[in-house]
């Protein structure tokens, strides 16, 4: 059982021969349930909506598990060495840049990406990622804000922000938590 769009799913292994088969059987399992084909882009707005990050965009060798919000992922817990770890244990402990999310409540803004975030008129980061949250009706966009003063979550709260989305800024709101099911409920089953 893995998911990438925020619901209940398995991801399945086959021999290639039997890939069409496998297609065929699916299909015809779940036109009862009203199953239909999808694409990328339902794809994209679906792990957006559920906080889920993709690497080349939102993570990549650029940023540390720290400041992408995968520290959960790296075992600093254990006393086994591994290489890297006295650098992650640095990183860990002078965080002054993460991923956060950021909502629009206007349907039209076309958020992509590479936005320029303001946090109290003061310009903080960029888009990494943006699309819109079909679920939850509006445009969501993944972005890296810095501050000297750390990115804890009360250092974030209580500003201001503003995406600029074609050369206009745009009021947004920080989100902490994914926007679609933020304890994950619907992935347990």
């Amino acid at each position: 059982r893995v998911t990438f769009v925020g619901e209940l799913g398995w991801e399945l292994h086959m021999p290639v021969a039997a890939a069409v088969q496998v297609y065929d059987a699916l299909l015809a399992a779940g036109q009862p349930h009203g199953m239909r084909h999808a694409g990328y882009r339902a794809i994209e707005s679906l792990r957006l909506e559920k906080g889920y990050r993709i690497w080349g965009k939102d993570i990549s060798p650029d940023y540390t598990p720290f400041e992408a919000g995968l520290g959960f992922a790296v075992k600093l817990q254990t006393d086994i060495d591994f290489c890297g770890r006295a650098a992650l244990e640095t990183a860990a402990s002078q965080l002054t840049r993460r991923l956060v999310c950021f909502t629009v409540d206007d349907p039209e803004v076309v958020l992509l990406g590479r936005e320029t975030i303001y946090r109290d008129d003061r310009m903080v980061g960029w888009l990494t990622s943006g699309g819109f949250g079909y679920t939850v009706g509006k445009p969501i966009g993944f972005g890296y804000v810095s501050d000297r003063e750390g990115v804890r979550d009360d250092v974030l709260r209580g500003c201001e922000y503003e995406l600029e989305v074609a050369g206009t800024r745009v009021t947004s709101q920080l989100e902490l938590s994914p926007v679609y099911d933020p304890t994950s409920s619907r992935v347990r089953g």
